[in-house]
């Protein structure tokens, strides 16, 4: 199996979200007994990672970790949270620390990137109207025949590229993926699609084709052209957008 080659977005997702390092670790230790008194000590963490220097929580640290704690519950508000109205193109949002958002886009031009052993060259091609699920740490991708009037009962068709799963699930090979549990809506969306449009498509999963007919020729005949992307060669998955949302 050929995971995605890491490519030049590397560059990019610096720019996304915010990076967190260890400073300090807390051991919380209960007396037994009746009165169960809690007794707190505290550890600095050295550059490794280690913790080092055990010591009694101070109250100067004590204010800092309910400070710290506070802003926890600020950064899982903000996930997902859109900067201003909710974008039309997204359909559900489940806010939780393991949420997920389900968005559509509609036909258009993108920029494809293929390994050399497919004998398909990189370029720009029309893509159909797709249907995205992602969460922080997975990815999910449905291809739309219709993405004019959406509702739960509309069908959902497999995503006609290569490294995708049956059940839609993108393999992400070895992608970074860096997304921060502050991280509003619209970056969150942004961020996805750039990681999967700057990834080299290279295998099939699981010897699964998602399209009628042979998939590289299928590719190779859209490349750099203007022809818009054969619908009839999209295969029904057997699931509707209500099923995603479950």
């Amino acid at each position: 199996m050929y995971p995605f080659k890491q490519t030049a977005m590397n560059d990019i997702t610096a720019t996304f979200g915010t990076l967190y390092h260890p400073v300090k670790a807390f051991v919380v230790y209960e007396q037994k007994g009746q009165d169960k008194n809690i007794y707190i000590e505290s550890y600095d963490m050295d550059e490794s990672g280690v913790p080092t220097n055990a010591h009694p929580l101070s109250i100067r640290e004590s204010t800092a970790l309910a400070k710290a704690l506070d802003s926890s519950a600020e950064l899982k508000r903000s996930f997902l949270k859109p900067e201003g109205l909710l974008p039309r193109n997204v359909l559900y949002i489940n806010p939780d620390h393991n949420g997920y958002a389900v968005w559509h886009t509609p036909q258009r031009i993108v920029n494809l990137l293929f390994v050399e052993g497919l004998s398909i060259p990189n370029g720009k091609v029309n893509i159909p109207a797709l249907l995205w699920k992602a969460s922080k740490e997975s990815l999910y991708i449905y291809a739309l025949k219709n993405a004019t009037e959406m509702d739960e009962q509309v069908l959902l068709y497999h995503a006609p590229f290569f490294n995708i799963y049956k059940d839609g699930k993108v393999c992400m090979g070895t992608v970074n993926i860096k997304i921060s549990p502050d991280c509003q809506l619209e970056i969150f969306m942004q961020q996805w699609e750039t990681y999967f449009f700057n990834s080299y498509f290279s295998h099939l999963m699981q010897e699964h084709n998602p399209v009628k007919g042979n998939i590289v020729q299928l590719w190779q005949s859209l490349i750099n052209t203007r022809k818009k992307f054969p619908a009839k060669t999209l295969i029904k998955n057997g699931l509707t957008i209500k099923q995603l949302i479950l």
